[in-house]
């Protein structure tokens, strides 16, 4: 299974019908296991029979990751039928190791893939509850005694962490403060003194319930001092380059939970009649259909090409990251919200065959805050667009093909080579002004032009803020140049995707293009459009086509079981 189109087959196979209420890994065992906030033991057991957690160890480690942007599509097969399961079990590890192959020794590196490649956990225990997404102000200390790191102090809201069988923690190492006072260590479980530390009762939430969600309470427990995580002084630079991975493939995983969420809904809707007439004619569900289809593929597409620019463009992911983080956790809950009202009764039901419609519901949620919140996204943002505006968005060449393509070959991940700031640099951006030098059909080019001069409005009003209007207490309007950046991103993204498209392929019609650009120009104004009529039986034959095939409504459009 070296291949990894062909691994995601034997996932699928492995997994089974979600639908079968016989299958120990399907919808009715999903939602029975949420009921008793456990992930369904069959599906866990797939998994681990797959081997899942291979695919976050790089191939260079004996393990099968090499791409993002195949990881991602590749859990999304995990994540359609239980994201508990998707991230308790699997990608909660990813988080943890991450930091691992971005800043440890060889030693840590091979210690780290042992763990996973025997299918052991590690986990990530950076947050403390009274910080949220301040994670630079963590107060957990790792203190110098006797030759050894002495830890003391509370993480807390930690996934698997009374299960891993290692720790990646973040730990204050100066206690004068300042950039430098934060360091990172990768710490077996076994090695830790059992007298010295105790785990918290479990975090009960209201979504993804079957994650265990913990916390640790230490006092002076030693460690060595080779867990040490690169330099002492440098966890929050590791954290700067590791999570440029996560916070696009997180959110990338998490567009699965929206074509579960829009398949359930289509087969309720496909079978039921009101008002004389089925309701999948109804115009109002057939919009709201349509809706949920282009924002599943501007998602993908936004997703997959910042995934795929950690390798092509790894200058700029500390920019593309966050920006993928906000756009995708946004429209994600506002589509989930518009399919709920077409669900009607049945979105509340924990039971029958439409039950897991209320876990995804539920489940979808924390891709607004968990990791990172969507508020401090704009907050990563914000001090780079004035560079951005000067150097990046009127003369700078554009992305290569590659970044689009997909069959594409990419240089190797680095993920120690990433940049902490783009430094001016954003090539995705400067894409949509080429697009506009090709022969484009006449419905697409005014709304093209539409992004490039808003692009152009944001180089404006970016280029003259100044210091004061860059910090965490920035005003609401300076926010929202922010904000409107992302959707120039996804919209350069899905013009990309659009010119780069296979011919015969769907993704090169410009139906959906006008849809899913039409869906962005809303969202940047604050209240997004429908999908133009004239293009919108296009995209609803496209989704009945795709259902009755049982192939995905992203950008793959592949085989699903």
């Amino acid at each position: 299974m070296s291949d990894v189109h062909t691994r995601m087959e034997a996932l699928e196979e492995r997994l089974g019908d979600p639908f079968d209420p016989d299958n120990p890994a399907g919808f009715a065992a999903v939602v029975a296991a949420d009921e008793r906030e456990e992930v369904p033991a069959g599906g866990a057991r797939a998994l681990d029979e797959f081997g899942i957690l291979s695919e976050f160890v790089p191939e260079t480690l004996g393990g099968r990751f090499e791409r993002v942007d195949h990881l991602v599509e590749l859990m999304r097969s995990v994540y359609r039928r239980d994201p508990s399961l998707g991230l308790g079990h699997c990608s909660s590890s990813l988080l943890g190791a991450v930091n691992v192959w971005t800043s440890g020794s060889p030693d840590q590196r091979r210690d780290a893939a042992e763990l996973l490649l025997a299918g052991r956990k590690i986990s990530c225990a950076f947050h403390e509850l009274a910080h949220g997404n301040d994670i630079g102000s963590v107060e957990f200390a790792a203190t110098p005694a006797h030759g050894r790191l002495s830890l003391s102090g509370r993480k807390e809201s930690i996934t698997n962490l009374d299960r891993a069988h290692g720790v990646v923690f973040l730990v204050r190492s100066d206690p004068a403060g300042g950039p430098r006072s934060c360091s990172q260590l990768f710490v077996p479980v076994a090695d830790l003194d059992p007298d010295r530390f105790r785990f918290l009762p479990r975090f009960r939430s209201v979504g993804m319930r079957g994650v265990r969600l913990g916390g640790i309470e230490m006092r002076d427990c030693p460690v060595d001092e080779e867990a040490l995580l690169g330099a002492p002084g440098t966890g929050l630079e590791t954290v700067a380059r590791a999570f440029q991975l996560t916070r696009v493939a997180m959110p990338g995983m998490s567009t699965a939970l929206l074509d579960t969420s829009l398949r359930v809904t289509l087969h309720h809707v496909r079978r039921r009649r009101l008002y004389g007439r089925d309701v999948a004619a109804i115009p109002m569900v057939r919009t709201t259909l349509a809706n949920a289809f282009a924002d599943q593929l501007l998602c993908e597409a936004f997703a997959t090409v910042a995934a795929r620019s950690l390798h092509v463009l790894p200058e700029s992911g500390s920019v593309y990251a966050p920006a993928v983080k906000y756009l995708l956790a946004g429209v994600l809950l506002d589509a989930m919200e518009q399919l709920s009202l077409v669900m009607g009764a049945e979105f509340y039901r924990r039971d029958g065959e439409h039950a897991v419609f209320q876990k995804m519901a539920r489940d979808i949620k924390p891709v607004g805050f968990g990791h990172i919140a969507r508020a401090a996204c704009l907050s990563a943002m914000l001090p780079q667009l004035p560079t951005l505006a000067r150097r990046a968005w009127s003369g700078a060449a554009p992305a290569p093909a590659a970044l689009f393509a997909p069959d594409a070959a990419l240089p190797p991940l680095d993920l120690a080579g990433l940049r902490v700031v783009a430094g001016g640099r954003d090539g995705l951006a400067q894409s949509l002004n080429a697009a506009l030098d090709d022969d484009v059909p006449e419905r697409l080019r005014p709304l093209i032009e539409t992004h490039v001069w808003r692009l152009a409005s944001l180089a404006e009003a970016c280029a003259g803020l100044g210091p004061r209007d860059l910090s965490i207490a920035a005003s609401v309007e300076v926010r929202e140049l922010a904000a409107r950046y992302t959707t120039v991103l996804a919209a350069a993204a899905c013009v990309g995707v659009w010119r780069h498209a296979p011919a015969g392929d769907f993704l090169a019609r410009p139906e959906w293009l006008v849809a899913a650009l039409t869906r962005l120009t809303g969202i940047d104004a604050g209240r997004p459009e429908d999908v133009p009529s004239e293009v919108e039986g296009a995209l609803v034959e496209e989704l009945l086509d795709r259902d009755d095939r049982t192939v995905g409504f992203g950008l793959s459009a592949r085989r699903y079981r």
